[in-house]
């Protein structure tokens, strides 16, 4: 927990700043030299009237002082920024990263979610909970930057420690959720301070008797290649990469790869991959958006989601690389809990929380959504014909 002496001003100060954004319901804040702080809510940033005045450079270290509870330059001389995250009580917790710029010093800082959700309250399908009873395999957690990926795979995390007797190991940059050991061990281990780097900490924890792994994200060639060692000799592992799409996902990981071993690691990812969720989070705009007590800020924000469930057929098209027939069969595989993102769109729209208009800017394949929008709206006029609402005829004389 971060404490402030009473006479110290730019502690207080930056305390009043994280209590505003959290207050907010914002999701991060802004600080750099010579501006106001800027606040990002509801996906936009902002600037607060309760802070009129900009900051200055020498502000601006002694807030990264205080956050880091040293002296700021050593400790970003080597890769010109630092990670951590830091408490102000048991439900204001959050992540910053300070960075070198000129002139001087600029930090951003993430609101972090102060309890763990369930996949009902992210709006997410309920079915991805059986991911967390798999013994084995590799499970992917995709989307952009603030799409709430870490969110979700603290929602999985959870329910594994409150389930099942499990040693759960965490490999995260910085820890961003809290978790108590419940039915099994969780031990959280953060980059930089319990290890070097991801690779170093997934190495040493396959000889720490884990079950279940948590790679907070895979994205250099080792990591990849330890993760899917880890997955195929009996642990469950889950990890985030940044892409937009389920297919996009599985081709960021093999594309790290030189040409002559991707189709190695497709082969391998074939057999060990068991899901892929990609999640985007996009304000609400519908009527039903007025609903109190929903997400963040002033309108609520959805998660649009993608869900490839790895089956015997989608693993051959992964095999083979073809990435293209993927969203097809996603599209035919709701009896197996699949989703492609302009079905979940069709979704939101539909229970009045996205516009037509809002779900079209989202979409990659707009053609297909407005194909579907079409579909539904015939659907419904049949429907409201075979409901007896059939326009009434003027009977002839």
């Amino acid at each position: 927990m971060m404490h402030t002496d009473s006479n110290c001003s730019d502690g207080c100060y930056l305390e009043e700043l994280l209590t505003t954004l959290f207050d907010s319901g914002g999701s991060d804040l802004h600080i750099a030299p010579d501006h106001r702080p800027l606040f990002r809510i509801d996906g936009r940033l902002q600037a607060s009237d309760a802070f009129p005045t900009n900051i200055s450079a020498e502000q601006v270290e002694a807030f990264a002082n205080k956050l880091l509870g040293d002296d700021a330059l050593p400790a970003t001389q080597d890769s010109g920024s630092v990670d951590g995250a830091v408490s102000l009580s048991e439900d204001k917790r959050f992540r910053y990263n300070i960075y070198q710029r000129l002139p001087g010093f600029a930090i951003a800082i993430r609101r972090l979610e102060s309890r763990f959700r369930s996949l009902g309250e992210l709006g997410l399908p309920a079915s991805l909970l059986n991911w967390c009873d798999l013994s084995d395999g590799l499970v992917l957690v995709a989307g952009p930057t603030g799409s709430g990926k870490s969110t979700t795979l603290a929602t999985f995390i959870d329910h594994i420690n409150r389930s099942r007797a499990a040693h759960i190991i965490t490999i995260e940059d910085p820890v961003e959720y809290l978790h108590i050991s419940h039915k099994g061990r969780i031990d959280q281990r953060q980059i930089g301070t319990h290890a070097p780097d991801f690779q170093a900490a997934l190495i040493s924890s396959l000889r720490q008797d884990p079950d279940v792994i948590l790679v907070g994200e895979i994205r250099e060639r080792e990591t990849i290649r330890t993760a899917l060692t880890a997955a195929e000799t009996g642990h469950l592992v889950f990890a985030t990469v940044h892409a937009p799409d389920c297919a996009g996902a599985i081709q960021r990981i093999s594309s790290v790869f030189p040409a002559d071993e991707q189709t190695g690691i497709l082969r391998q990812l074939s057999m060990n991959l068991r899901g892929v969720l990609t999640q985007h989070l996009v304000p609400s705009d519908g009527p039903a958006a007025v609903k109190p007590g929903r997400g963040m800020g002033k309108r609520p924000r959805v998660a649009i989601s993608e869900v490839l469930q790895i089956t015997p057929a989608a693993a051959n098209l992964i095999a083979r690389g073809q990435f293209q027939n993927l969203y097809s069969f996603m599209e035919t595989g709701s009896k197996y809990g699949m989703q492609t993102l302009e079905e979940c769109l069709l979704k939101w729209v539909r229970s009045g929380f996205l516009q037509r208009s809002t779900a079209l800017a989202c979409t990659r394949n707009p053609k297909v959504l407005e194909q579907r929008f079409e579909r539904e709206l015939s659907h419904s006029h049949v429907a409201s014909i075979n409901n007896g609402n059939r326009p009434h005829r003027r009977l002839k004389n």
